[in-house]
C-alpha cells in the first residue's frame, strides 16, 4: 500500500535548471529520511542525496554538491531535488526513496547506502540534450 510517486522529469538543454517532486503516501512519511538516486543507460545506479527526517542533516554526490539541492515538505509527504546546470551527463531516470535512517548515519563519513532505502518510486526521466 506504500507508493511513492516522481514527477517533474522531462527534456531540457545544457545549463538548464529543472525541479523533481515525489509524493509518498500509504505510511507515515515524517519519521522518514528520504533520497534520491539515478540510473543513466548501461550503468549501476547511483546515490545523487539525501535527507534526514527533520531536514537537519543531508548527504550530496560529489557532482551534486554546490549544484542541486535536496528538501522536504512533512506536512505535504513530499520529497524534492532541485537541479541547477544540468549537463548532458545527467541525463538519466530520476528515482526517489525512503528509509528508517537514524542516529549515527548522519555523521559518518559516507551516505547511507542503497540497501538502507525501504521504498521506492518508479522514476522519472530527465534528459538533458541540445
Amino acid at each position: 500500500q506504500v507508493q511513492m510517486v516522481e514527477s517533474g522529469g522531462g527534456l531540457v538543454q545544457p545549463g538548464a535548471s529543472l525541479s523533481l517532486s515525489c509524493v509518498f503516501s500509504g505510511r507515515t512519511f515524517s519519521d522518514l529520511a528520504a533520497g534520491w538516486f539515478r540510473q543513466a543507460p548501461g550503468k549501476e545506479r547511483e546515490f545523487v542525496a539525501c535527507i534526514s527526517w527533520s531536514s537537519a542533516n543531508t548527504f550530496y554526490a560529489e557532482f551534486a554538491k554546490g549544484r542541486f539541492t535536496i528538501s522536504r515538505d512533512n506536512a505535504k509527504n513530499t520529497v524534492f531535488l532541485h537541479m541547477d546546470n544540468l549537463d548532458s551527463e545527467d541525463t538519466a531516470v530520476y528515482y526517489c526513496a525512503a528509509g528508517k535512517i537514524y542516529g549515527a548515519a548522519w555523521y559518518r563519513q559516507s551516505p547511507p547506502a542503497i540497501s538502507e532505502y525501504d521504498y521506492w518510486g518508479q522514476g522519472t526521466q530527465v534528459t538533458v540534450s541540445s
